[in-house]
């Protein structure tokens, strides 16, 4: 049986104008700023007037580590949305924007799949409503206002040695990893190392994220640290006067973009963190206001549970004040399969005992979110080969912890698929008995924190950290930066730093590599293992594919 792809899904998808999407929220027109008939931002006159509403349920849709088979996170996302409105539930989805540089690269779009899709999926994997192009030309600015606040007499003393305030372009390309900028002669500056990082890896990205409105924004924007003088104290974005301007260039880019799924049900797709090396969830703005207009929220958070769910609890609902009453914790046949030790040519082939072997990936995951004392359930993404045995066998291991496994065909079917999914999330949420805390306290040393999520979650024996590194932390919390929550950069592959070592490890070690003060987006980031800010391109691209055809319209998008 052949399906057809997701573009060609999405192109044949019965779209409303965003006028009726935003009637079903309550949005009046006139709070909707179109760009084109099918998406829309939502002004922040209106979200300022929805501030006195009563919260709907945050539902958290999470999985286990990325495997080569794939999981699906995404596309359950948005077929638990349409699910739940389709038991009668009044549901908002809130997912992040695509980066071209995956797109073009290997990972291909982040809009859903199958019959689980947010439309216009073009657009949406392109440039959209244009927030990443502003937050590189906010970024860039930064950019260029310092190195010429250095050239026109480095008023601010700064070491040209010690700039911290990197480039970004959202495009896959490693020869610009590392790079000498200023070359060329006296009128060009003073030659130093600089370099570039992805879009969604810039500070500017994560503060658009975390930050609660406008002026919110404009003051972690000049909390950041861009560079340090010769006596090591830090130089501040405010220091070189950028901050208001960097605003005006993020003042339309900080409104949440509404959409549709392919079944017209309202979504908000609004920023994209770096997973590995920043918090990888959508907006908080988007998510606080779509609690408002709403019963039940159903977001996303980037990677396995052991990064996106982790920071989603420790950062994103600690600064928002969000408390999920239920996480979807996705898994496939397929990918407990590639964790038992099945290769990915073999996956079609039934292997219950691979299943199995594979399952205490699953496991380790399922006891981690229970940790945050929140109650999940298992969403088995079904694949058309999975057999009924090997569903069993991963209900069978769930229901051995507590649990239950719901197989979930949303990819398939579309919300008739995911109808047993929601009604299971609605028992949980109704059930009340989600008692949501982080895992570590603010007061809590740095160091601690580190440590905490590394023998918690990881289940590590020890933090490798050399006396440089707890040096470093030390000082910031001399600094008055104690009291932030830490992000954990490493492999999203494996529990562990090592990105084939998969399954559940334990015996193993984190060695912290460096770390980084985001003082504006306002946490530390540790990175443990080689990250990599900037990803390259694959062997044979994507983009190699992706074209016009003689109707004008995209190919090759997946």
């Amino acid at each position: 049986m052949s399906y057809k792809s997701d573009i060609e899904i999405a192109r044949e998808a019965n779209k409303k104008p965003i006028q009726e999407i935003g009637d079903k929220l309550g949005i009046p027109t006139e709070h909707l700023l179109p760009y084109g008939h099918d998406k829309a931002k939502v002004s922040q006159e209106y979200i300022n007037s929805v501030q006195g509403n009563e919260n709907g349920k945050l539902v958290l849709v999470t999985a286990i580590n990325p495997t080569p088979a794939g999981e699906g996170k995404t596309t359950t996302t948005v077929g638990l949305g349409d699910g739940l409105n389709r038991i009668g539930k009044k549901a908002m989805i809130c997912i992040r924007e695509a980066s071209l540089g995956p797109n073009f690269g290997m990972k291909g779009g982040a809009a859903g799949g199958g019959y689980a899709q947010v439309v216009p999926m073009e657009e949406m994997n392109l440039h959209f409503t244009g927030d990443f192009h502003a937050i590189t030309s906010a970024h860039s600015l930064l950019s260029a206002m310092l190195d010429n606040h250095i050239y026109w007499g480095n008023e601010q003393e700064i070491d040209v040695r010690r700039v911290q305030w990197r480039r970004v372009v959202d495009m896959n390309d490693r020869a610009l990893r590392q790079i000498t900028a200023s070359l060329g002669g006296v009128s060009n500056g003073f030659p130093r190392e600089a370099g570039f990082d992805i879009t969604v890896a810039s500070e500017v990205m994560a503060i658009l994220c975390l930050a609660s409105n406008l002026k919110d924004l404009e003051k972690r924007l000049g909390d950041m640290i861009v560079a340090y003088r010769r006596d090591r104290s830090p130089v501040f974005c405010r220091d070189i006067k950028a901050e208001g301007a960097m605003t005006v260039l993020l003042k339309d880019a900080m409104q949440p973009n509404l959409v549709q799924t392919l079944e017209n049900n309202p979504a908000f797709v609004h920023g994209g963190p770096f997973a590995n090396i920043a918090h990888g969830c959508n907006s908080v703005i988007a998510t606080t206001t779509a609690l408002k207009i709403s019963d039940y929220v159903v977001t996303e958070a980037g990677f396995g549970a052991d990064l996106g769910a982790e920071k989603f609890m420790n950062i994103k609902c600690r600064k928002a004040g969000l408390a999920p009453s239920a996480v979807v914790l996705v898994a496939t046949v397929r990918a407990m399969k590639m964790n038992g030790g099945v290769a990915k040519a073999d996956l079609g082939q039934e292997n219950v005992d691979a299943v199995t072997a594979g399952c205490p990936n699953l496991g380790r995951h399922i006891e981690n979110i229970k940790s945050f004392g929140v109650p999940v359930v298992v969403a088995i993404n079904h694949f058309v080969t999975d057999t009924d045995a090997e569903v069993q066998a991963v209900k069978d291991y769930v229901a051995g912890h507590g649990t239950e496994a719901v197989v979930s065909q949303h990819w398939e079917f579309g919300s008739k698929g995911s109808e047993n999914l929601a009604n299971k999330v609605v028992e949980i949420v109704e059930g009340g008995t989600a008692n949501f805390a982080p895992i570590y306290p603010d007061d809590m040393s740095l160091f601690d924190k580190v440590e905490t999520i590394a023998k918690r979650i990881y289940r590590a024996d020890e933090v490798l950290a050399d006396k440089k590194i707890r040096d470093q932390l030390k000082l910031w919390e001399e600094q008055g930066y104690g009291n932030l929550p830490v992000c954990m950069a490493k492999t999203q592959y494996s529990f562990s730093t090592d990105p084939s070592l998969r399954g559940a490890p334990t015996g193993h070690s984190v060695p912290v590599r460096e770390v980084r003060l985001s003082a504006g987006a306002g946490f530390v980031v540790v990175v443990c293992g080689e990250i990599m800010t900037m990803p390259g391109l694959p062997r044979t691209p994507a983009a190699e594919t992706i074209h016009l055809n003689d109707g004008g319209q995209i190919e090759g998008l997946f």
